[in-house]
């Protein structure tokens, strides 16, 4: 009935994601560990919201981007110390009934996260700070992160919410429980779509391998503000150790060029911005 209404060309029929079973004996030729991780929490701000689920979801992978096996999944709810907001609860399903006298297994999760040689996160600037705060056991780690780090528009896809990629890519799932979305982001990841002659996962390797900078526009002029905005500029508040400026991420071989911009047209003299070198061990991190 499903390939009787897609032949038609007038419905379009979404399968349900079903899970992978955990190979107990991964392959040789997929040594390398992934590991994507996906956090509930009580709210945006590491600092004072608390998680309330963590899904992780480990898989072997070789060089080339080619993914082998889940090899080990760890999903845990925790009770925050203060009651989940009406808006999480709506937004998750998580009630506090759910939470009740729960701990996330630390030993557990550390079996999954330990050997990880790469942490991936539907957006990591989010999962990564939370995670550090909750343990040790994700700092020092390589993260990469699957919205950032992956050209989804060259890839025909409407957006980079999960929510479109696992609907584009054909499947429905239980969105916003932590397991379910690690196993659908790892669905998502391992297909080849659109005209790319490799998967999302293999861009998302090449790309978190590569080294970038991270230049602040210290003590640029105020009035240049807007240009800076215009040119993908953030501002920082000088919290958490950064300079207080305007300040953009780029790969390393833009640095130069961006450096003239900032010399020609911002300050108009030979300044000398700071400059912060970053690879998978350094970004997505709070500071």
């Amino acid at each position: 009935m499903a390939r009787h209404l897609e032949d038609t060309g007038s419905y379009r029929v979404l399968r349900k994601l079903e899970p992978p079973q955990v190979s107990s004996y991964p392959r040789a030729d997929f040594p390398r560990r992934g590991v994507i991780v996906d956090t509930e929490t009580t709210g945006l701000n590491y600092r004072s919201d608390e998680i309330i689920e963590i899904g992780a979801v480990a898989f072997s992978f070789n060089d080339l981007g080619e993914i082998g096996e889940v090899t080990g999944v760890y999903g845990g709810l925790q009770q925050p110390t203060t009651p989940i907001p009406a808006e999480i609860t709506r937004l998750t399903g998580i009630t506090d009934d759910m939470v009740a006298g729960q701990i996330i297994n630390a030993p557990a999760l550390r079996a999954i996260v330990g050997s990880a040689d790469l942490i991936i996160a539907h957006n990591a600037s989010f999962d990564r700070p939370f995670c550090e705060a909750f343990s040790p056991m994700f700092a020092d780690k390589a993260w990469a992160c699957s919205v950032s780090e992956i050209d989804w528009a060259g890839r025909d896809f409407e957006g980079s919410k999960l929510g479109y990629l696992v609907g584009q890519s054909g499947y429905f799932h239980d969105g916003h429980r932590a397991v379910d979305d690690c196993f659908a982001l790892l669905e998502v990841l391992r297909r080849q779509t659109g005209v790319s002659v490799s998967t999302p996962f293999a861009e998302l390797l090449e790309r978190s391998n590569r080294s970038r900078v991270r230049i602040y526009a210290e003590n640029s002029p105020y009035d240049m503000k807007d240009h800076l905005k215009a040119r993908g500029y953030r501002w920082s508040d000088g919290s958490e150790g950064r300079p207080k400026s305007w300040w953009v991420e780029l790969p390393e071989d833009k640095r130069d060029d961006e450096l003239s911009f900032l010399r020609t047209e911002i300050y108009r003299w030979d300044a000398d911005p700071p400059i912060v070198h970053l690879t998978a061990f350094d970004r997505f991190r709070a500071g």
